[in-house]
């Protein structure tokens, strides 16, 4: 079984000499924009690689030097694969530990007993599998008190001055900015303290950490201790990663975005990969810094962004317009303004199509789907219970509208999403009708008190009962039946897979296997679609989203050498957080103001999943209100290029299997 085939997507072809020049004059200029000294590696693996070389050739030096070397280091999970690369390093011999010391950049206060804590993680992930010695490891006092805190603060930033001050600081860019537990708002002088953690924060330790109870404040070094070390070596991954690696290298220093305070640091380098670099000028919009190597998606997105620069749809830019924002290479390459401009706009043309299964007995040469078989199978799969209306919940009304055989898989049962006022309203409900319709019997009184009885006394990170996320299953599932029905998904077609991955009750979650795996080939295997679509949030704020997303893929991988899966198509959504780049689009779905509205209605139907749901994060728009702006904001770009106008569109990019 192929498990990470989500990861595998390139959307992007990027010239090597992009990411990798052959000479420092080239990469000069690559780097004009960027104001600090950044490493763009293909893939994780290799960006660890490197750094964990950097880290032992300074180990060496230093050790050489002066006889120790002293590294302050970061446990967020982005520092893991560097781990691993040194542990592996250790052990065929090639770096020690026993003349290295080791603090630790920031811990949580207070440390609770089996809570979550950086120096345990850093000890799992690290510590326990190299010969450190174990007076070397200094970390924060968890007996600590807030009375003593600010004294403890400066004796811990006393006793890095007694080793010498840091060599070597080693620490992950979180995607707010945040490095070590600064948060944004943090100034460049600040020192080590006592701070607030944000929501954002919050939520991604709680991920990372696979635990319900955070803790609200932490003790971290400051920007002026990050930035006092000798060498600062700090690193991002994958495309969640890309924004704020292009607000820390290209944009100007500001507190807001705290990773951005390291520039001007003479021996500063951010390492990420090309997912996470995506964003940065060089790999983004090459034809600023170089000459480009051009291709039908790089020509689309420099023709985008210079209708945006210039605030003119693509049939009305000009060959002075070309000329002026430096994208001169396009005319020597296609004659005129006219031809470069003729060519996107039919290419942007042939991606809106409003017949998602494509139109029988039509000309399909331009459309996105086929024009046959008709009708066509279909299987939408749908991470949670509702991705399948928030993402596309217009395409699939059409899909059903037009006569096509729709099948919706909902892949997990989503029952840790809903919240205990949300169950107990049934209960209440059940309590009052229960007399009237003859089920009061003794065994639905003790569910009911046994169910109320928990709720009452459920703390913090406990975890549900079965009977309670069963009760919570079946909601989501009536829920995301009810949305069916209003589409009109025929209820025999309606599936709830339950991948046992998922179901642990807690927000960590098992790893996918090949019993998840098997569900999803059996489903194939029973409808033998004609089109499929699943969800491709490669930035994936859930991280349920990419375990389903390579569940299927993985099925799919099983069976590709079957034959109806040949004349099966592949397309991949978005969720409400963002939209598919205009340059990767192959299919735009457009929505009228009545189906916007009937989308709406359809996101609706899940009501436990409006207000009290808990994975909202720091947006505080519903879900239904991030799918439309994100549907607006799709069509209001197609229009701003000189297309159609439209209410809304929905996107989707077609996978082809590995």
């Amino acid at each position: 079984m192929r498990k990470d085939l989500s990861s595998q997507i390139k959307l992007d072809r990027i010239p090597k000499r992009y990411y990798n020049p052959d000479s420092e004059i080239e990469a000069a200029a690559l780097r004009r924009e960027e104001k600090i000294n950044t490493r763009i590696f293909e893939n994780v693996h290799e960006g660890a690689t490197f750094l964990a070389n950097e880290i032992a050739r300074y180990i060496k030096r230093y050790v050489d030097m002066k006889g120790k070397c002293v590294l302050a280091l970061g446990s967020g999970i982005s520092t893991h694969p560097v781990y691993a690369q040194l542990i592996k390093m250790y052990k065929e011999g090639r770096v020690n530990f026993s003349n290295v010391i080791i603090f630790n950049i920031s811990e949580f206060f207070p440390l609770h007993p089996g809570g979550p804590s950086t120096m345990a993680r850093m000890e799992d992930v690290f510590l326990k599998h190299i010969d450190i010695r174990p007076e070397n490891v200094r970390t924060i006092n968890p007996a600590i008190t807030k009375e003593t805190m600010y004294d403890y603060c400066q004796e811990y930033e006393q006793s890095i001055a007694d080793e010498g001050g840091i060599d070597v600081a080693l620490c992950e860019i979180a995607p707010n900015g945040t490095i070590a537990f600064n948060e944004p708002g943090s100034q460049a002088s600040s020192y080590c303290r006592l701070v607030l953690l944000g929501n954002e924060t919050r939520h991604r330790i709680s991920k990372e950490f696979k635990c319900d109870d955070v803790p609200t404040t932490a003790i971290t070094l400051g920007m002026a201790n990050l930035v006092s070390a000798r060498r600062l070596l700090t690193m991002a991954w994958g495309e969640n990663s890309s924004d704020i690696i292009f607000r820390t290298v290209d944009e100007h220093a500001t507190p807001a975005v705290p990773a951005s305070l390291l520039q001007g640091h003479p021996h500063v380098k951010v390492v990420t990969d090309l997912a996470g670099a995506e964003n940065l000028t060089r790999i983004s919009k090459p034809w600023k810094v170089t000459s480009c190597d051009w291709n039908d998606k790089l020509i689309r997105r420099a023709i985008v962004w210079l209708c945006e620069m210039t605030q003119k749809p693509i049939l009305k830019l000009t060959d002075k317009d070309y000329n002026d924002w430096g994208l001169g290479e396009l005319l020597a390459l296609y004659g005129s303004a006219y031809n470069v401009n003729i060519k996107i706009f039919n290419d942007l043309q042939h991606t809106i199509t409003g017949w998602p299964g494509g139109k029988p007995n039509a000309d399909d040469t331009y459309r996105p789907e086929r024009a046959h078989p008709y009708p066509k199978r279909v299987i939408v799969f749908s991470p949670h219970p509702d991705d399948d209306v928030i993402s596309m919940g217009g395409t699939l009304k059409r899909l059903v509208d037009q006569h096509h055989d729709v099948h919706v898989a909902y892949e997990t049962s989503g029952n840790i999403a809903v919240g205990d006022e949300d169950m107990m309203r049934y209960f209440l409900m059940m309590d009052k009708i229960a007399p009237i319709f003859g089920f009061d019997n003794e065994n639905y009184k003790r569910l009911s008190n046994e169910v109320s009885g928990f709720v009452h006394n459920k703390k913090t990170g406990d975890v549900d009962s079965h009977d309670i996320r069963e009760i919570k299953t079946m909601i989501r599932q009536a829920e995301a039946t009810i949305a069916c029905n209003y589409i009109g998904v025929k209820p025999g077609h309606i599936h709830f897979l339950r991948l046992p991955f998922y179901e642990t009750g807690t927000i960590k979650k098992g790893e996918l296997e090949q019993r998840d795996v098997d569900i999803i080939i059996k489903l194939l295997r029973d409808v033998k679609p004609h089109e499929i679509f699943v969800a491709g949030d490669l930035a994936d704020p859930h991280g349920t989203h990419k375990v389903c997303t390579d569940a299927v893929l993985a099925a799919i991988d099983e069976l590709k050498d079957e034959e109806w899966l040949a004349d099966c198509r592949i397309w991949m959504y978005r969720g409400a957080w963002a939209e598919w780049e205009i340059d990767h689009i192959e299919m735009a779905v457009p929505i009228s103001p009545e189906e916007l509205r009937f989308k709406r209605n359809s996101i609706l139907k899940h009501q436990s999943q409006m207000e009290n749901a808990p994975f909202l994060g720091d947006d505080d728009r519903l879900f239904w209100q991030r799918a439309e702006e994100r549907n607006r904001a799709t069509a209001q770009l197609y229009q701003n290029l000189g297309l159609a106008s439209y209410e809304a569109i929905e996107a989707f990019v077609q996978y082809k299997p590995l």
